[in-house]
């Protein structure tokens, strides 16, 4: 395959699931703009309407977006042989490189702070009832987190392709 066409689908592979990925964080965050504590009365009967609703939204969809998204982003750069000097901060690859330091943050943040109590909440992991309030929370601040950080990502993403003079 032509090295043109493979970066092309790398790089709107790598659009689309960040779309998707930071798309998700963005929507959370509109819809759900401050933290409403569950109550012990939302978990407790798998038939309410809240776990319900908890139930039927998608949490596969966005959580492997993230991982194409860096996935492709890395695959781009290590075609173009920019990896190395990228993950390293050097020269006017540095930009690049401080976005995708604070996406791995980013990453790392979601499967294993976010994921692990979002799995509590929902009862595929087994808890008793206080822990899995205590986790509800824990979601929301970590999704967050993930919010505010994509800011910065998506600056340096911009700044790396289209502002090296900033840097240079």
């Amino acid at each position: 395959m032509d090295a043109l066409l493979i970066e092309t689908f790398a790089r709107w592979l790598h659009f689309a699931s960040a779309l998707v990925w930071i798309g998700h964080n963005y929507a959370t965050a509109v819809t759900r703009p401050r933290y409403v504590p569950l109550t012990a009365a939302d978990l407790s009967d798998p038939d309410s309407p809240r776990q319900r609703a908890l139930m039927q939204r998608e949490h596969g969809t966005f959580r492997y977006a993230s991982l194409t998204a860096l996935a492709s982003g890395l695959a781009i750069l290590w075609e173009r042989g920019w990896l190395a000097d990228t993950l390293a901060l050097q020269g006017h690859l540095a930009p690049l490189g401080i976005g995708i330091w604070i996406a791995c943050i980013m990453v790392c943040n979601l499967w294993f702070v976010l994921w692990p109590h979002q799995k509590r909440v929902l009862g595929f992991i087994p808890a008793p009832l206080d822990e899995r309030l205590r986790a509800s929370r824990v979601t929301f601040l970590s999704a967050r987190v993930n919010t505010m950080l994509s800011v910065p990502v998506l600056f340096f993403m911009g700044t790396g392709a289209h502002g090296g003079a900033l840097f240079g």
